[in-house]
């Protein structure tokens, strides 16, 4: 089977931070079935002061630096090709989830800025196609944000991972967690494997999953249970739970 290829093109003005990452597990095998490219782009790279000068103070005074439009207008102008996406890493993005990580990795050409200091010059905002904000706390710039993305992203891409099977009863992917996973060995440390996965009845243990996976997110992350309510034989594991299934 022949898979599309994805280009990922990353601007940031600190590189380094990148490499261990992108060196390593599934990002590495990625690049190396040549399945996604990905690339470095240094911000630096599009100044034309001998100081390559990528930020400056804000009009109007006011803490901190602000990352000035010329060197991001530069860079994404000549990074872009039809039809790429590009994305602004920002705390005034949309609230990154499962089924934006989807979307992007149907994508063929992703173009992520990592925003630092006080964040982008607003011009700048006029290049981008959306914004993203993968959680409600501050981190030092972009560059956390875009490597969760890509890892996020590159997983879900045709061929990167070795079963596609691994997929299919992912977190979130139906709005549950998953169900908790066993491994030798059946006993450890007075902990057993439950006798169900033992059992080699595979519609049982089936079942079993599905259970678990709905009463897992009931307990841990009950926020789901609200935005997708309890099916009619989900209610029923609840009683047998003894939980209540009352929701807002």
């Amino acid at each position: 089977m022949r898979y599309t290829r994805v280009r990922i093109d990353i601007i940031t003005l600190f590189p380094g931070m990148f490499t261990g990452h992108l060196g390593e597990s599934i990002m590495k095998r990625a690049q190396e079935k040549g399945l996604v490219i990905l690339r470095l782009v240094n911000l630096r790279d599009y100044t034309h002061d001998r100081h390559r000068t990528a930020d400056d103070r804000p009009y109007g005074g006011g803490a901190g630096m602000v990352l000035r439009p010329q060197p991001l207008f530069e860079a994404v102008e000549d990074l872009k090709t039809p039809g790429c996406k590009v994305i602004l890493l920002s705390p005034r993005g949309e609230r990154y989830r499962q089924q934006k990580a989807r979307a992007l990795s149907r994508e063929s050409h992703l173009i992520l800025i990592c925003g630092h200091y006080e964040g982008v010059d607003e011009r700048v905002r006029a290049l981008i196609d959306e914004e993203i904000c993968v959680g409600d706390y501050i981190l030092t710039g972009g560059e956390l944000p875009a490597l969760l993305i890509m890892d996020s992203v590159i997983r879900l891409i045709p061929g990167v991972l070795g079963d596609p099977n691994s997929l299919i009863e992912e977190s979130f992917l139906r709005g549950r967690l998953e169900y908790p996973h066993y491994t030798r060995p059946v006993e450890y440390r007075g902990m057993v494997v439950p006798e169900v996965l033992l059992s080699g009845d595979h519609e049982k243990i089936a079942r079993w999953r599905e259970k678990q996976a709905f009463i897992y997110t009931y307990r841990h992350r009950p926020d789901l249970i609200n935005k997708i309510p309890p099916t009619e034989r989900e209610k029923i594991w609840l009683k047998e739970e003894g939980l209540d299934y009352e929701y807002n």
